[in-house]
């Protein structure tokens, strides 16, 4: 499986460029009333619904639907109320739970967009990604994939959407508590890639652009723009920072004016469309006011409606579609809704049912994966997923540190630590030493950073930073 189709909808064949329309006056309202969303998300709720398995299933091979779990949450639809004709125990999120805890998931080959694709609807479905099981932490999974020879980048450089969905995965999927797991110094270095893959039009495309003046100057993608302006938000970049407010300026020229749909590369569609109304979504950006609303009165979101089939709820793909396809469908009802790529889990309705599901502690003998990542303060940030088999509910910081050594992918996270047995404080990393108010400082889950000390209790998919400074 390649990275582009393990995120992306069915490729068909390419419809022939059309021209941009260009905006006039701009009407102060929308045209979508809250009242024809909200029957829009019930019908597409209703449509999704129809699509699990009689086994409760919803992922399988190649393209599958779990991308669903991103669109029921948006829409406030919790995964574990969601069941075949009923049956709480084959409900949507423990059977994909049970999936992911798997020794054969992903696949014998696995690339990095499919434990990113993982992460973000787990996090939809309201299952910790970095506590699927005992064995499997999503978190720690992206991680193995960091290219060092090219900080920022995860997975081969020259598929930028596995970069891309790699903000969109660590930094959309926060703790149970709404905490960013991840630390500044990682996602300033994914920032760092996401501009410098930004195309002189202002959006972005699949492959990799950086450093070629040929790719840069090629046209973008709909799609890829609004997954790609949606991760540097996710990464904390303001919408008015200028690389947002470009692709912003990029998505308003594609728009045409009679439908309010987006010219893609693909032809007016519904999955470029949803794509680029949920990197607005990710960025506060209203898609029905200002910039959206063409000079005809009609939005995005407008034409996202008129796709689907009411009262059944599924979307089509094209307008001249006469049947409901199921990506479309996922695609156009996240959109709607008001989502990014991922959303917060809602509480559940089924009596009994907790908004999040996790591992809560290590199995003593089983083989787990952390998420490390080593700021040495000068720039030179490393990042690793951690194999260790511990011997009990918890581990150290100490265990943790000596495993990487010999057990981080990518290798060279961790090549020294002082001391090297004991529970007192880190005095030296990888040859750096403390100085004076400058030492090894940890933080785990997002807190703030501490004393770092061997003795450091370590949780079941804990993500821990080290960092050198004051």
């Amino acid at each position: 499986m390649s990275l582009a189709t393990s995120l992306r909808r069915p490729a068909l064949a390419a419809a022939a460029v059309l021209g941009a329309f260009v905006l006039t006056a701009q009407p102060a309202l929308a045209t979508s009333t809250p009242a024809q969303i909200a029957t829009s998300k019930t019908n597409g709720v209703a449509y999704l619904k129809s699509l699990q398995a009689a086994d409760g299933s919803y992922a399988g091979a190649g393209l599958s639907n779990e991308w669903a779990f991103s669109a029921f949450a948006a829409a406030g639809t919790a995964v574990v109320d969601v069941t075949p004709g009923g049956d709480t125990s084959k409900n949507a999120r423990t059977v994909y739970r049970n999936l992911l805890s798997t020794t054969s998931w992903p696949s014998t080959s696995p690339v990095v967009t499919d434990y990113e694709r993982a992460t973000l609807n787990a996090y939809a479905a309201g299952i910790d990604p970095a506590r699927v099981s005992a064995s499997r932490n999503l978190v720690a999974d992206i991680y193995g994939y960091w290219q060092t020879a090219e900080a920022g980048y995860f997975g081969p450089s020259a598929n930028f959407n596995g970069t891309v969905f790699a903000a969109l995965a660590l930094n959309g999927a926060k703790t149970q508590s709404g905490t960013q797991r991840i630390p500044q110094a990682l996602r300033d270095s994914i920032i760092t890639r996401l501009r410098a893959n930004q195309h002189n039009d202002g959006g972005w495309n699949y492959s990799k652009a950086e450093g070629n003046a040929s790719q840069l100057a090629a046209t973008s993608d709909i799609d890829m723009t609004g997954a790609a302006m949606a991760a540097l938000c996710v990464s904390g970049v303001p919408a008015t920072d200028m690389d947002v407010v470009q692709a912003k300026a990029f998505l308003k020229g594609k728009l045409v004016a009679s439908s309010g749909a987006f010219n893609s590369m693909f032809g007016v569609n519904t999955d470029s469309n949803g794509w680029a109304v949920s990197g607005l979504n990710a960025c506060g950006i209203n898609s029905q006011t200002g910039d959206f609303l063409t000079s005809m009165g009609k939005t995005p979101v407008d034409f996202l409606i008129a796709q689907q089939f009411n009262p059944g709820g599924g979307f089509k793909y094209l307008p001249s579609d006469t049947t409901p396809q199921a990506y479309a469908s996922i695609d156009g009802l996240r959109a709607v809704a008001g989502g990014g790529f991922t959303s917060a889990p809602p509480v559940p309705t089924t009596v009994g049912a907790p908004q999040w599901v996790s591992q809560t502690s290590f199995a003593s003998g089983t083989a787990a994966k952390l998420a490390l990542t080593v700021d040495d303060g000068a720039g030179n940030l490393k990042v690793c997923s951690v194999t260790l088999t511990p011997t009990g509910a918890t581990t150290t910081l100490g265990a943790l540190l000596d495993a990487a050594g010999t057990a981080g992918t990518p290798s060279g996270c961790v090549t020294s630590v002082t001391p090297a047995s004991g529970t007192g404080t880190i005095t030296a990393l990888n040859g750096k030493a403390n100085s004076g108010s400058s030492t090894w400082k940890v933080s785990v889950d997002g807190s703030s950073f501490a004393a770092a000390t061997r003795g450091k209790v370590i949780n079941v998919g804990d993500t821990i930073a080290l960092r050198w400074g004051v």
